[in-house]
Order: structure tokens, then sequence, then C-alpha cells
């Protein structure tokens, strides 16, 4: 009798894949989740007969074995292990049996090659029969990424349109982002970055045997979702110049910036939720559930203290030097979900991960996966990077102003600026979701307060020992006596400004309060700045001083004007505006107060002019509207959308007369059906980044199907 050879193979792509939630990746390979078995179609050729024996054989990795997790050999039998690697003999039909292969909860994500070896007669033959990948699974009850929510895994996992915010807690807004998970490309980028990580380079096998644990791979994502140790995906620029490269709100979606990264390496530049919107895809792509956080006044502690100090001079100017520490107007950062066997398991769930470059961890720039629930309660010995996160969500503020002769004086203690607002999209609604209380207890809530100081005390031996630096010992040095500092006699703040566009001219209203009765004389600077939403000051362009007399418990405002003219070739495409008042009374009491405004960008809007279906050309167009009364030259406009488009489309924009309309059309053929987003960048020099989207609803085609055939 002739030896056993295997002549075909079916995958049975369709039915593995919407058996195993992957029908949407856009890729000829087999795209499976472990912890659930898979059937295959093998063609001898001949009849099997009783003294036949079938060995499947996968293996991953370079250098794959049994004793790391990489390789496993399964004789074809007729009972299946639910813990391990099996095959289990199917139906038989003439020269073609079913075979179905129980991949493991714990087996190590990535591509795998799979041979089949026949034996007949003693006689070996081993056939490559194909790859397949194989991912985490949120569905698979002992995964350790399992979520039991279905509506959870739907938005975590299969979402690919998300939302983010920016601005301030007082004046935020929200834009889309095109995650683009199961787009051409994308998985083979994903698994590429593995290869090209730091612990793959330094111990290949290692790597590969470890990749089963989300802990494991979520920190090494973190890591090369930024450039700075790996030569990974994004180069971070926090200048306000981005010469060389785009304006990190150039982006819209993170299919780009990985194509271009595979194509020529690292790719100029990228912002905190530019970061977040490609650590969320490689997240969501490899079966993590993940989710984009937005967090307000964001605390970035340089020196691990828990506590952000921030200096000014008596103009308001902010001190660069002595503020290392620093609030951002908002930062974003990942959400991962999987168990922490590691810690416990009231340590699993949410985990942060974080890829934008602010602090070592182990050496390299990365940080978590970081327990949301340690944070919380002040745990911050826990692995990894929680003191950093607990600061962004919690620190105190110390305020100082900063004299002629060097000397500071702390001005006041802020314990509840820090960490509002937390948010996340919604399940299944592009709206906002507020987390704060995930993070931390209330505000001015005993526990809150229990829990700062339940990490104050963890972190403050190994700090007090080591870790005070030379700029602290400065600070303890060259700060006033503020034993008993001087109170002001009145108060001071900014009121929200009204809603302004880019273009026209912004007013600032400080209002300030006599609290005594007598009368009294406040002398006060004000500095308006541009910011780029870090806080980095960028330009100092408007400063002005005023002396204001207030009546018995007088009330008074006191307005800043701020042209156009002022600021428009100060502000950043981050279109943030920053004002700083020093006030000072009679009596030498001091108060320091400050707003943030963020302008709002013209409008944007995107029109299909076509029924909009599946595989069929249709129209859209883009109108914008020049609202100032200048030309604006040189403008550029950006369209994406997963389902919608391919790649991105470029179209040069003629330039723009002042109050002229434009409409710019392009063309688009849906390669998926159901609810899908545009989204459009427009960018010139007047208005750096104007966004629109749009929501497609994609029809099915109604192209005739062949006689006897399908369409795609």
């Amino acid at each position: 009798m002739s030896n056993l050879l295997v002549t075909n193979t079916d995958f049975q792509k369709v039915k593995n894949a919407t058996a195993h939630k992957t029908q949407d990746y856009d890729t000829n390979e087999m795209v499976l989740r472990r912890g659930q078995p898979v059937t295959m179609a093998f063609t001898f050729n001949r009849q099997l007969t009783s003294r036949d024996e079938l060995k499947i054989i996968v293996e991953t990795g370079p250098s794959p074995s049994t004793q790391t997790n990489t390789k496993a050999e399964m004789l074809v039998s007729s009972s299946s292990s639910g813990t391990s690697w099996s095959a289990v003999r199917g139906s038989i039909s003439n020269t073609v049996m079913n075979i179905t292969i129980n991949i493991p909860v714990n087996a190590v994500i990535g591509r795998y090659k799979m041979s089949l070896q026949t034996t007949s007669g003693g006689r070996p033959n081993v056939s490559r029969v194909g790859n397949m990948i194989v991912l985490f699974n949120p569905w698979a009850t002992n995964d350790e990424v399992y979520m039991s929510n279905e509506a959870e895994k739907t938005e975590y996992v299969l979402n690919e349109i998300g939302l983010y915010w920016f601005g301030n807690a007082t004046s935020y807004g929200s834009r889309r982002w095109d995650y683009a998970q199961f787009e051409r490309d994308i998985l083979n980028i994903t698994l590429a970055m593995l290869d090209k990580s730091l612990d793959y380079r330094r111990n290949p096998a290692t790597d590969v045997s470890r990749r089963n644990d989300p802990i494991y791979v979520g920190r090494v994502l973190s890591a090369m979702v930024n450039s700075n140790d790996d030569n990974g995906i994004m180069v971070g620029n926090w200048s306000g110049s981005y010469t060389g490269g785009v304006s990190p709100t150039t982006w819209n979606g993170s299919a780009g910036i990985l194509r271009q990264w595979m194509q020529k390496g690292p790719v100029k530049f990228g912002q905190c939720w530019v970061y977040a919107g490609v650590l969320c895809t490689v997240l969501r792509c490899l079966g993590i559930p993940a989710r984009v956080i937005i967090n307000f006044q964001s605390a970035h502690d340089t020196d691990g203290n828990l506590f952000v100090d921030e200096v000014y001079d008596e103009n308001g100017v902010k001190d660069e030097y002595e503020s290392q520490d620093s609030v951002w107007n908002f930062h974003a950062w990942n959400e991962a979900y999987f168990a922490r066997k590691d810690l416990g398991p009231e340590f699993g769930g949410w985990q942060v991960v974080d890829a934008t470059p602010q602090e070592t961890s182990q050496g390299i720039y990365r940080l978590g996966p970081t327990s949301v629930y340690a944070v919380k309660n002040g745990d911050v010995d826990k692995a990894y990077d929680t003191p950093f996160v607990f600061a962004e969500v919690n620190a105190d503020t110390v305020t100082w102003v900063k004299s002629r002769d060097g000397t500071k004086r702390k001005v006041y203690t802020d314990t509840a600026g820090v960490g509002r607002l937390t948010s996340t999209k919604a399940v299944g609604l592009f709206e906002r979701k507020d987390v704060t209380n995930d993070y931390k207890h209330p505000e001015g809530s005993a526990k809150e307060r229990e829990s700062f100081e339940k990490a104050r005390n963890i972190i403050e031996p190994p700090r007090l020992l080591s870790r005070m630096s030379m700029r602290e010992s400065a600070f303890a040095a060259n700060a006033a006596d503020d034993s008993a500092p001087v109170k002001p006699l009145f108060t001071g703040s900014f009121k929200k400004a009204p809603e302004t566009q880019v273009g026209e001219d912004l007013t600032v209203t400080l209002m300030l309060k006599n609290t005594v009765t007598d009368p009294q004389k406040i002398q006060i600077k004000m500095t308006a700045t541009s910011v780029i939403y870090n806080s980095k000051p960028v330009k100092d362009f408007l400063t002005e001083s005023h002396s204001v007399s207030l009546g018995p418990n007088e009330e008074k405002p006191l307005e800043m004007k701020l042209p156009y003219v002022a600021y428009r070739d100060a502000i950043t495409a981050d279109n943030m505006i920053q004002v700083v008042a020093v006030c000072t009374d009679e009596k030498g009491g001091n108060l320091l107060a400050q707003t943030v405004t963020t302008l709002k960008n013209p409008e944007l809007l995107i029109r299909p002019i076509d029924d909009v279906k599946f595989d069929e050309t249709a129209r859209v167009d883009c109108i914008f509207t020049n609202p100032i009364k200048e030309d604006v030259p040189d403008s550029i406009l950006i369209v994406e959308g997963s389902g919608l488009l391919r790649d991105r489309v470029f179209i040069n924009v003629p330039s723009l007369k002042p109050d002229q309309r434009v409409t710019i059309q392009f063309e688009m053929t849906p390669h998926r059906e159901g609810d899908r987003s545009l989204l459009a960048d427009f960018s010139s020099k007047k208005f750096p980044n104007v966004k629109g989207f749009k929501s497609v609803q994609v029809a099915s085609s109604c192209k005739a199907i062949p006689a006897g055939g399908n369409t795609k």
C-alpha cells in the first residue's frame, strides 16, 4: 500500500472565523482565539486504514519547543484534552477527514506553523499544511482576559471607532479615533512589533514563550508604541514646532501610523492621545480588551513624592527650571482588562498601560500594567509603576511665587485639583463615561485622604533615605518661611471664558472680592501665554499690570482683552491660551489665579452625496468656510475610515479668500457593511487640524449575483 500523503487542507476559514469572532480581520490567514476548538478538513491521496497514524504539529517562534509551550505534537485520536493541545478525529468521507484541534486557553499568542505527519507502516512523512494566528480570547472563561459582559466585549475588542476628549476640565471637546484593528496589514504589523521589541532582540525564545501572558504582552507593547528605546512606532514632540514631521493633532487614526512605521521606521510626531490610540489598536488586535482614558488636570510627578510643585515669578510667568513637576490640562492613557495572577484576584480587571514616554520603568520608557484597584486604595507598592499613576490622579499641588531675590513663597496647597473628569467612551454610545471614582475615592472624603496618606507612608522611607534630589534640597533652602504665610484679604478667580473661535478676540475676566470691611488696593500682574495641552508654555504674548481699588466687601471684575492679532502668531495646534494673574494686597498677602481657554476651530462638514453600499463607489463632499478676514493658503484635507477607505485620502486645497466656502469631493468604495465612521482633518497654517466626522451606514450591495457564483 502506498504511503499516506495529505494532498489538500481546507481550513474552513469562514466557519472558523465566525465561531472565533475573527471574521473582520482583512487577511487570508486563519485567525483564531485560544481556549476554543477549530475544525479543518484534510484530503489524502488514498483512503485511511487502521494502521495509518496522524500527528498534528504546531510551532511558533524561532526556537520552538514543548518545554517552552511554543511547540505541540498531537496524535490524532478519538478524545481531546480541554487543558492542552489535542487533535480529535472527526467524520471521514472517502479520502477526506475532519480533524478538530483544541487550542489551550494558556497558549502562546502569535503565528504558528502547522504540519501534518503521516505514518504508514513505520514510514513517517511530514507535510507543511499552512499557518494560523492565535489570539487572546475574552470569550473563554478561563482566559486571563475573559470578560463576562457581552456588550463590553463588543466595545472593547470588536469596536473600531473610539472617542477621546481634549481641552481642560472647564472647557473640553471630543474627537473620534479610528483604531482600524481589523484593517489590511494591521495584524501583521502588530505581530512585527512584538518581534522588534528589546525583549525579543535580547532573547527571542524566552520572549516568545512569555507571550501567553497579557501582563507581559501589555508591557512589551507599551514600550514599542514609543520610539525612545527600541525604534518603536512614534516619536514624541511637545515643543510646539513640528518641522520634519506632522503635528500630532493631524492624526485621526492608527492605520496610517502603523503602516508608515512598518515601511519607514519611527513616525513623527505623536503626543499622548496618539500613543493611546495606537496602543488601543494593537491591544484589541491581539484580543486584549482595551480602552482609552482621558484624565483632566493630570499630574506628572517627576520625583515620586506625590506632590507637584509649580513655581511662578511675580508676573505670573512659570519658571520652567524650578517647575520640573507639572499638571497637564489632560493626559491620555489606556486601560487593558485582564487578571493579575502576580498580585491576587482583587487587583485584576482594568490595568493602566501607557506608551507616552514620560518616565522610565525598569530603565525603559513604558508604564504598567498598573492595577486601577491598587491606585484607588493607595497600594503603591504593587507592580508596576503604581506611584506614578496614583500621582496622576491624586497628587497634591503646591504653588509657589518666586521673588526677584530668588526666595519662594508657598501660595497654597490644593488637595483636590488633580485628577478631574477622568473619562472614557461609553459602551455602545459616542458619549462620555466618567470613571473618576474608579481611580480614587471622592475628593474631600475621609477615604480619599486615607488612601493618600497610605501611599505617602509607603513611599516616604526610601525617598527620605535616598531619593531627596538636589532640586528638593534647593526648594527647602530657598523657600521663605511659610510657617505663617500672610493670608490675602481678598479672593480672586477667573470666570469661565465665553466660547470663542480661532480668529475671534478673546476676553478673560478675573473676579476680585474684598473679604474685609476696610477698603484696600490690589496690585495685579497678568500674563497671557500660548501653551501646549501638557501646560508647557510656548510663547508669552501679552502682559498687563493693574491696580484695583476695592471697597468694603466689594466684588469687582477685571477684564483682559486678547485680540486675534495678539495671539495669532503665538497659538499652537492645541488652541490653548493660559492667563495667570499674580495678585498682592497692601499687607503682602499673595494670591495666584490662572485659567486655560481652548479656542474652537471652525466647522468641517462631511456629506455623502450617493447612497453608501458595500463594494460600490460613492461620492462624498467635505465643506469648509474660511471665517477670518485673511487668506488661508496651502491647506490639505486628509480623510480615512475603517471599512470605507483602504488607505488615507490626501487632497490639496487651493488658497481660500476671506469668507470663502469650498467644497472638496472625493470617492470611496466601502469594503465592509454596517455602521462606519468617516474622519477628516483639514489643515493649514491659519487653522491647523480642523476636524470633522460623519457616521455612515453601509448597506448591502445591489449588484447582481452571477448564476452559480457569489460576490466577494
